[in-house]
């Protein structure tokens, strides 16, 4: 009985990795993203600097609420981009790559500009004009 009860212990163990892992790394990829990428302006209405990604909540003037995932912690931080670089209420012009679901108002930074500094999140993703 003790090894019927370890050997479903341990399956279910595994098959809660794959699946954590499966999620994870659809979150963390680009595939939910457009390729082209756009220019998003607006204000900060929260800011989450944290795993897996930190986040700001940005108002726009014509589009509504829109999530603005930022690069892992440590390449945001490599970025220059800390607890304290902006704060709520500050305007923020970013450019990057919007999910492909048009209903989902969610963009991959790849550079933002707060307050006049500009952090280049994933300078290799940004488009060359």
């Amino acid at each position: 009985m003790t090894s019927l009860f370890s050997f479903r212990s341990a399956v279910a163990g595994v098959t809660a990795v794959v699946l954590t892992a499966s999620v994870a790394a659809a979150h963390h990829g680009w595939s939910w993203a457009d390729a082209d990428q756009i220019e998003l302006k607006g204000t900060i209405t929260d800011i989450y600097i944290g795993p897996p990604h930190p986040t700001l909540k940005v108002q726009t003037p014509n589009d509504g609420l829109w999530t603005m995932e930022l690069g892992n912690p440590t390449q945001t931080r490599t970025a220059g981009f800390v607890e304290g670089s902006a704060k709520v209420g500050d305007a923020i012009t970013a450019l990057g790559n919007r999910s492909q679901d048009k209903q989902e108002k969610r963009i991959k930074a790849v550079r933002i500009t707060v307050g006049g500094k500009t952090y280049d999140i994933y300078p290799e993703r940004i488009r060359k004009n």
